[in-house]
């Protein structure tokens, strides 16, 4: 009998050692992907800015005030972007107000500079200076509340997240940043926004500060008293003085029905118009846009939460931490590997989100909302997105901001989507938010404006460094094209021509920062890198 004899193609070869080769590529990876961070990322720190060497040669080193309560005495510190690690003299633990009075105290009569800081989100060693005296604010961060004026006042160290936790079920805050995990004082110190698009950035809800001035002297200020230190304190990135407490708006804790529209980002400004700004739209709001390729930054998930009760109720269930953790992460952390993954990840935000949905207020007859998901305003803020914390060492997430006149949006998009197809930086989430004209010295928005946060993935290596170098100034020079700004929290990638021609400002707030600190005591990386890319302009007359 013949025996039949059987053909194996080599592209089904090729397709078995694939398989075989992914099933135990994915039993160890995909296991790492999805991994909670076992300790802060530190990759070292990037070597210059535009030129400018970011290293100082340490000063002769006092011996540290026993009266102090240290944290660290020397060491190393780095932020979110785990590429400024920076030595600095020492880290003071600050419980109170008498410690920053101490501090200040003992950096003044020992020649010493000081930086403040506490959760290091800003990636650009906004928080720390070579050799300096760091405040860490962590633990300063009591959090009172007066019902009857709608008010809290709060530490600089106070996270919203505990914030949060305080004010519900009753009461919300009218305006922070899209998640939880910031201090108050780092949001005041680069005004921040988030979702509710009618209160615009922080700098609207906050009623008055009380801040220390390098000398020791503590001022209260706000829109009528002390007015030009409150417009240099809310977006002043720590360089003007050290808030000591502030008072900020809140407003009840609404309940609000999720929605979800799928609509083309093209279509978004007249959307926004039509649906979303007015008294007559939702009480929240944020945009995604599409990372995936053949739809980047041309679809875009508009998420909005439409008011249906004026209060809460009183017996709803504590605030809850996000779902998912690790599926998310992982998704997330995929989509660093390539455009099938990229498409998965859309994918899931499209079709999957729905279905893991938190919706926290008991549907009621009294509310009329039938199977709708119904949420507190505290739910959708309240969410410390560990999702984006990985044990991945060998590369970092840098976050990215840019602010266009609205008018300009769609312009502004497709150029953002030329560059950003064009380059090999993986593109891990865009959003859309809205803010308003604000009046502070060093504003990102002079007029209404939309803003573009992206959010991308790097190698944690020079190479890494130096392809988002390049990509920032592209980004940047798109911006100022369309009349826009960038944010000034992030990454020290810009040229000094681009942060003139988008903050031209720049030299009066220089100006009026010596005014109030003419010994430069308040100091950072960030604040070195401002002054150097200033040098040639004459700094005009203090305001």
């Amino acid at each position: 009998m013949r025996r039949k004899r059987y053909w194996v193609s080599r592209r089904a070869v090729l397709g078995a050692a694939v398989g075989v080769g992914a099933i135990g590529w994915s039993g160890v990876t995909l296991a790492r992907l999805a991994r909670a961070p076992s300790g802060p990322k530190d990759a070292g720190r990037v070597a210059d800015a535009d030129g400018l060497s970011l290293a100082v040669d340490p000063p002769p080193a006092p011996p540290h005030d026993p009266a102090l309560p240290w944290i660290a005495k020397g060491g190393n510190l780095n932020d979110a972007s785990a590429l400024s690690r920076t030595p600095v003299y020492g880290v003071v633990g600050v419980r109170g107000e008498q410690d920053v009075a101490t501090a200040l105290a003992f950096a003044r009569a020992n020649g010493l500079k000081v930086s403040v800081a506490a959760v290091r989100h800003s990636m650009g060693g906004h928080a720390f200076d070579d050799h300096a005296l760091v405040l860490d604010m962590r633990a300063f961060n009591a959090i009172a509340v007066d019902a009857a004026e709608r008010t809290v006042t709060v530490e600089p160290g106070a996270t919203w997240h505990d914030i949060q936790n305080v004010l519900h079920p009753l009461f919300a805050v009218k305006a922070m940043q899209s998640t939880d995990i910031f201090s108050v004082g780092g949001s005041i110190s680069v005004n921040a926004h988030g979702m509710d698009h009618h209160a615009g950035a922080l700098a609207g809800s906050v009623r008055a500060m009380r801040v220390m001035l390098p000398s020791g002297t503590v001022l209260t200020c706000s829109r009528k008293e002390n007015a030009e230190l409150f417009r240099h304190v809310l977006g002043g990135y720590g360089l003007f003085g050290v808030i000591v407490s502030a008072t900020l708006d809140i407003v009840a804790n609404a309940v609000y029905r999720t929605a979800r529209a799928v609509i083309r980002s093209e279509d978004f400004p007249g959307y926004f118009e039509r649906d979303l700004a007015g008294e007559g739209g939702p009480g929240l709001f944020y945009g995604h846009l599409s990372t995936a390729p053949g739809s980047l930054l041309e679809e875009m998930i508009v998420y909005r939460y439409d008011k249906v009760a004026e209060r809460a109720p009183l017996d709803m269930p504590r605030l809850g931490a996000p779902g998912a953790v690790k599926l998310k992460r992982l998704i997330m952390n995929l989509a660093k590997h390539g455009a099938l993954f990229q498409r998965l990840k859309w994918y899931a935000e499209k079709k999957l989100e729905p279905e893991f949905e938190n919706c926290t207020v008991a549907r009621t007859d009294a509310l009329g909302e039938g199977e709708a998901c119904l949420v507190s305003r505290n739910d959708p803020m309240h969410d410390s997105v560990p999702y984006l914390f990985n044990d991945l060492a060998g590369d970092t997430d840098i976050l990215h901001e840019y602010f266009v006149p609205r008018a300009a949006y769609n312009a502004f998009i497709a150029d953002m989507r030329r560059v950003l197809a064009a380059q090999s930086l993986p593109v891990l989430n865009a959003s859309v938010r809205v803010v308003h004209a604000e009046d502070i010295a060093l504003s990102y928005a002079r007029a209404p404006a939309f803003s573009l946060v992206l959010y991308i993935n790097q190698p944690a290596d020079e190479a890494g460094s130096t392809a988002m170098r390049a990509l920032t100034r592209a980004l940047i020079d798109i911006a100022l094209k369309h009349g826009g700004r960038f944010f000034l929290p992030y990454q020290l990638h810009y040229t000094g021509a681009q942060l003139i021609a988008s903050y031209p400002e720049l030299p009066r707030f220089l100006a009026n920062k010596r005014a109030y600190d003419p010994d430069e005591l308040l100091s950072s990386t960030f604040y070195r890198v401002l002054k150097a890319m200033a040098a040639d302009i004459p700094l005009p007359a203090p305001a």
